[in-house]
């Protein structure tokens, strides 16, 4: 990948610290699948707070990474009707937490395109550290314009 990763990341994503969960795209076969990868350090906020004596990701910031792993895929695949949009989380199924993710990890986020009809999209994304799954879901996304406000 190249190290442009990041720039395509900002462009795509509106999300900014400490809620940008993706820190770079490892690879993309847009229509297919995308990887990505998740530095996971102590200082991030939400350690502060989520177990202190034990510091824990909390699994809502890990679906999160796979959502938004997601919305790039659907950038990749289809610039045009992602450019300029919102990438809206819609639902998730199926989402089951395998072992804890702590401080020094890499979460490695795998999503797959299982569907797409119109502006609404279907994903399935684990989460990996090492070669453990981390944490799985189905996802369901749906494209709308910035100024259309959130779907109802």
């Amino acid at each position: 990948m190249s190290t442009d990763s990041i720039r395509e990341i900002l462009d795509f994503l509106p999300h900014r610290y400490p809620l940008l969960l993706i820190d770079r795209i490892l690879e993309a076969e847009p229509g297919k699948r995308l990887l990505a990868l998740k530095n996971v350090t102590f200082n991030e906020p939400h350690f502060t707070g989520h177990f202190p004596d034990h510091p824990v990701m909390p699994g809502v910031l890990i679906l999160e990474a796979i959502a938004q792993a997601s919305a790039l895929l659907a950038a990749r695949t289809d610039p045009a009707a992602v450019r300029g949009r919102l990438v809206y989380f819609m639902t998730i199924d199926n989402a089951r937490f395998r072992r804890p993710v702590v401080p020094g990890d890499q979460l490695r986020i795998e999503v797959i395109l299982n569907k797409r009809r119109g502006d609404v999209w279907r994903f399935v994304g684990k989460a990996y550290v090492e070669d453990q799954v981390a944490a799985e879901a189905e996802v369901m996304a749906m494209t709308r314009d910035r100024d259309a406000g959130a779907p109802s």
